[in-house]
């Protein structure tokens, strides 16, 4: 069997930022100096999965020209791998001093196919914190963990200052917290410091630290978490960890999954299973024909007729964009008989 599934995404935005974003005035260099909202390392513990959209078209175009983004996104999502690696716990942290202004809490981590949109009407951030920065500054922390949240409107912050975790509460499809900005009721982009769509490509203005800018140095594609499942894989299952076992005995099929971001029409897609003697059990290639800012793909074998050879299994992932190899996630689990 062979199979892949398309996970759309959907916008994980205030209330308010549901309307287009209006061109504003480029901000000036210094007027926020931002610290990374969450306490997590870029790349390995956590990723950014959408940037801030710049283009005006129902089309999508991130800070780097690039696609990490959706039509009307106005935030930039910080995520975490799986549900699993939620429920650890990542802190959402202030990005600059300021009084907090408001605060929500209480809404469970269930997001969007857990409550439903129309029961998220003028709730679709979830749990969050706003913070006053002055001088028309603010940022926004969205779709915390219940009960997580430690400030209280009024409560000075510093840069660094704990806020909450990073949850599924409100219009999410994945663990994240949204982080966004506004001058004078405007969004803008952190990394250009502008809405402006010709701000795409240009860095001069950004609201980033220094050292943080580079921290979060562009990635348009990259692996997030992959596993075996015995049947055809779903990703839901796969976000909330219910495939993540390091035994399988006699399983009806095996089949190896992957779910990543970033992929892109034309990039070619690999799944290889290796049995414990080396020898390749399974190999699939395909094309994909449309861009997803997330992909969730699956193949796998089912059973032989003389049954599974006991010891270890070995599952390779290996995304390519024109021969090179943009993103690769492996694991291993142990079959019995």
């Amino acid at each position: 069997m062979s199979g892949s599934m398309r996970v759309s995404i959907t916008a994980s935005l205030f209330p308010c930022a549901m309307a287009l974003v209006s061109p504003a005035v480029p901000a000036k260099a210094g007027d926020l100096d931002l610290v990374l909202p969450v306490a997590c390392e870029i790349g390995r513990d956590c990723f950014v999965q959408n940037f801030f959209d710049h283009d005006p078209s129902p089309d999508r175009r991130d800070y780097s020209c690039g696609r990490l983004s959706y039509d009307g996104h106005s935030g930039t999502d910080f995520r975490v791998m799986d549900i699993p690696s939620m429920m650890r716990g990542v802190t959402v942290v202030a990005a600059a001093g300021g009084t907090v202004k408001a605060v929500r809490d209480g809404m469970p981590d269930v997001g969007l196919a857990g409550t439903g949109r129309e029961a998220l009407q003028g709730r679709e951030a979830g749990n969050g914190v706003v913070i006053d920065h002055g001088d028309g500054w603010e940022t926004q922390y969205s779709h915390l963990s219940k009960g997580s949240t430690v400030v209280k409107p009024g409560q000075r912050v510093e840069a660094g200052t704990p806020l909450g975790r990073i949850g599924m509460s409100g219009l999410a499809e994945f663990p994240h917290v949204d982080f966004s900005v506004r001058h004078e009721g405007r969004k803008v982009d952190p990394f250009t410091g502008s809405a402006d769509p010709s701000a795409c490509g240009d860095t001069t203005r950004t609201l980033w630290r220094e050292d943080t800018l580079a921290a979060l140095r562009y990635r348009p594609t990259g692996g997030l978490v992959s596993g075996f499942a015995e049947g055809p894989a779903a990703s839901e299952e796969a976000r909330k960890g219910s495939y993540a076992r390091e035994t399988l005995r006699d399983p009806p099929a095996l089949v190896f999954w992957a779910d990543v971001f970033g992929a892109q029409a034309g990039d070619e897609q690999q799944v290889r299973i290796t049995a414990p003697d080396g020898s390749v059990i399974h190999e699939h290639a395909s094309t994909l024909k449309s861009s997803n800012v997330s992909w969730f793909a699956f193949s796998g074998r089912k059973r032989p007729p003389e049954g599974w050879q006991a010891g270890k299994y070995q599952g390779t992932y290996t995304l390519l964009r024109d021969g090179t190899v943009v993103a690769r996630l492996e694991d291993s689990v142990e079959v019995r008989r």
